[in-house]
């Protein structure tokens, strides 16, 4: 028993070391999937029928392909095709952004399909182009109203971050991988590698909900809609 909680605090720092890389990969695939998310559920929402059939046609791609192969297809395939040389952090930043993008695209695509159509006339009526009325009018409360959803998929792309150690990535599995075929004590390293993933998962839901909380007009909020 001692011996397995030496092990414990000696890697104890080294894991909490790829917590970093772990963090990396989660904010900028967030990142990645926010932005690639708004663009297609407005495309999916307000655009024609072309841009529509393009967004369903990813998202149908990226919702039904596992994680894990597209990971193998970008890292070993397609960045090596292309001559794209980037590390494993990177590509697994851009592989799990691509991915929770399609997820995120239908979470704005409800919300912006909840806001109340008078709201584009009222726009245009005070001489807003369409496209104003969604980038000052629309899209605010829909990144309001979307984030009790966002924070699902916050934690569900955390737990996917797991999977980069089997393209190198130096995260927290990768890590405790390293440490557990040295010393043999896999069981007390991989739950010490769980409680971390918890951590962050509490810690990153926590902060959303405050979120939440600083950002809720009362009286108007995804629960009143």
């Amino acid at each position: 028993m001692l011996e397995i909680f030496l092990t414990i605090k000696q890697a104890l720092p080294f894991l909490i070391k790829g917590s970093m890389a772990t963090i990396i990969i989660v904010t900028g695939a967030m990142g990645i999937g926010l932005v690639m998310g708004i663009f297609m559920a407005a495309g999916m929402v307000y655009s024609n029928n072309y841009v529509k059939t393009c967004c369903r046609v990813y998202i149908w791609f990226f919702q039904g392909v596992p994680a894990l192969v597209l990971l193998f297809l970008f890292y070993f395939g397609l960045f090596n095709y292309l001559g794209f040389n980037f590390g494993a952090i990177t590509v697994a930043t851009i592989v799990l952004g691509m991915i929770t993008a399609a997820y995120q695209a239908n979470i704005f695509r409800g919300a912006m399909l909840s806001m109340p159509q008078g709201q584009f006339k009222a726009a245009n009526a005070l001489g807003m182009s369409n496209f104003q009325a969604i980038v000052f009018i629309i899209l605010p409360q829909v990144l309001r109203v979307s984030i009790p959803a966002w924070s699902n998929e916050f934690s569900i792309v955390l737990k996917d971050s797991a999977l980069a150690f089997v393209i190198g990535a130096p995260e927290i599995m990768a890590r405790t991988q390293f440490v557990a075929s040295r010393t043999y004590q896999h069981l007390p390293l991989y739950i010490t590698a769980g409680l971390i993933y918890f951590v962050l998962t509490w810690s990153g839901l926590r902060g959303l909900r405050k979120l939440e909380s600083r950002v809720r007009v009362p009286g108007y909020s995804h629960q009143d809609m």
